[in-house]
């Protein structure tokens, strides 16, 4: 039972090399999409291995066992093995709500106040123009959905590139691309190896917007300089700009500029591998962590005098 266990906690190590390499191989939209449910399911089934741990570890106190009508002892490893795990899984529980709450309150202050200083301004349609002298512009995801744009950035791009600009943001919004952006952050703080997946997952968001943009333009090359200049207008500030708010100018805009001028990407027999192997790590975590919590329940019923070995 303990071994199972441990297979969804040293899954996500591998999760941001294959990310990496999932990337340039599988459409940006298909990218986004694998990366981002692998993701959130090893994030899943790493906390439901640190939760069975931590029960273990609560079932040897004789309080909790007697709460559960233990009449048995539960049969499990040697408590040099169990106890030291379940101490472990409760710091680690403990740490991952407490980060994940300080960063939900700030991201929460963040968009609120996006929101209000969205709201003083005049919209035309769904663009929002805040004037600033620092070049921004960013997908702000809400009801109504806005596209929130300094004067700034206006000022440092051409009518055209203005166009590649909103046409990638508004991807953004009706990709709710936010969405993958949470999943991202949130499953950052369940496994500290999946940390590094965030900015994959965020070039992938990027990387899809990026081409919405370019065909509804219809010009790779116009949303390649529109990228590459809104980019280079905006590294200045972020004007307080919410973390899961998706932007033209994040990501590794060169690594974007040089897909954008490239073919479109096609299928590839290596995509496939690199999607399968994704989907292994995947349903291999899933299957282990169930596995295991079905055998602890077992183990527990038979504590309980309920069923036999």
């Amino acid at each position: 039972m303990t071994a199972l266990l441990l297979v969804p906690l040293l899954l996500p190590f591998a999760m941001p090399a294959l990310a990496r390499r999932a990337l340039p191989r599988l459409a940006p939209v298909t990218a986004l999409w694998v990366i981002t449910v692998s993701t959130a399911v090893l994030a899943g089934c790493a906390l439901a291995a640190l939760g069975a741990f931590m029960l273990i570890g609560l079932l040897k106190l004789p309080f909790v066992a007697g709460l559960e009508e233990l009449v048995r002892p539960l049969p499990t490893a040697s408590d040099l093995v169990v106890v030291p795990a379940a101490a472990l899984s409760v710091g680690a529980l403990a740490v991952c709500l407490a980060t994940l709450a300080r960063a939900a309150l700030r991201e929460f202050q963040a968009f609120r106040n996006a929101h209000t200083e969205a709201g003083r301004r005049p919209a035309a349609g769904d663009l929002c123009v805040v004037d600033s002298p620092h070049p921004d512009a960013y997908a702000l995801p809400g009801r109504p959905h806005r596209i929130v744009v300094t004067t700034a950035m206006l000022r440092s791009l051409d009518a055209a590139e203005r166009e590649v600009l909103f046409a990638h943001e508004r991807a953004h919004n009706h990709g709710g691309h936010h969405y993958f952006l949470a999943v991202a952050e949130l499953a950052a703080h369940c496994h500290p190896a999946l940390r590094p997946v965030r900015g994959s997952i965020r070039l992938a968001a990027e990387r899809a917007a990026d081409e919405a943009a370019a065909t509804a333009v219809g010009d790779r090359r116009l949303t390649a300089r529109a990228i590459a200049r809104a980019a280079l207008a905006g590294q200045e500030a972020r004007s307080g700009r919410p973390e899961l708010a998706a932007a033209a100018t994040s990501g590794p805009v060169p690594q974007r500029v040089k897909a954008l001028l490239a073919a479109p990407p096609v299928p590839r027999r290596a995509a496939a591998w690199i999607a399968a192997l994704l989907v292994a790590c995947t349903v291999t975590s899933c299957a282990s962590s169930a596995t295991g919590m079905i055998d602890f329940h077992h183990r527990v019923e038979i504590a309980q005098g309920e069923e036999t070995h």
